[in-house]
């Protein structure tokens, strides 16, 4: 009895070890290389710095980014940063491509988004989308810029969080690190990227990786502007810290 008591306790004491060291290496895994590439690919674009695009997206699509992820990229950051900087970037993506296909590398163009089945309106659908990145409720009746502008909330539910997130190509954390990545280039928005930096802890990105995105952003916008974003990373993990 007392020898199965002690095979127990070791193995309690095992298991939790377990949970422990697991829950750490979660906790602290960087970055995969495909991650990484999303990072670049949106800083980059939303900075309109044109042949680093080039090389990032090339690096992407060694890193295993199919041409319809790498695209999505592309079309998703014309929300952030206007339809010039996406344009430009697709025009990167086609130009990448053909040198590629001209040296023999056939890339994989990837699945497309799946068909949307759902008859709810898409302001419905935009909300809900919402509600599940930040985890709150949307408030109602509309408070702030939606309430005084109700058109502009309902091109974000309807267009933004609806016609585009709902796009399955990428998944909600990979949309994250690009729109951080590229709130983040283009500076000056920290009300949106204190948003979106909760969002990402909030969908399953970590504080560790938050912070090497920065990181790999700033080679894009240079330090001022990389501090200037840790800086709103700490008042996002530190809420009560004044």
């Amino acid at each position: 009895m007392k020898r199965t008591l002690l095979l127990a306790g070791a193995f309690t004491a095992a298991l939790l070890l377990f949970f422990v060291m697991t829950t750490t290496a979660q906790s602290t895994a960087p970055l995969t290389k495909r991650q990484q590439a999303l990072v670049s690919i949106a800083a980059y674009t939303a900075k309109g710095d044109l042949p680093h695009l080039h090389d990032a997206l090339a690096q992407g699509l060694d890193a295993g980014l199919s041409v319809n992820e790498a695209k999505e990229v592309l079309v998703q950051l014309y929300a952030y940063c206007g339809f010039p900087r996406s344009l430009n970037g697709i025009n990167t993506l086609m130009k990448v491509l053909d040198e590629r296909k001209a040296r023999g590398i056939q890339d994989p163009v990837g699945r497309e988004a799946s068909p949307i089945r759902s008859t709810e309106p898409r302001y419905e659908r935009g909300r809900k989308t919402l509600e599940q990145l930040t985890g709150r409720p949307e408030p109602n009746p509309k408070t702030g810029a939606n309430a005084f502008s109700p058109e502009l909330d309902r091109f974000l539910k309807e267009h933004l969080f609806a016609d585009i997130f709902e796009r399955d190509v990428l998944t909600y954390p990979e949309r994250e690190l690009a729109t951080i990545a590229a709130l983040v280039s283009l500076g000056g928005v920290e009300p949106q990227l204190q948003s979106h930096l909760g969002i990402g802890l909030h969908v399953g990105l970590t504080a560790a990786q938050l912070q090497q995105l920065i990181t790999l952003s700033e080679a894009a916008v240079g330090k001022p502007q990389a501090d200037a974003a840790r800086a709103v990373l700490t008042k996002v993990l530190n809420p009560t810290k004044k």
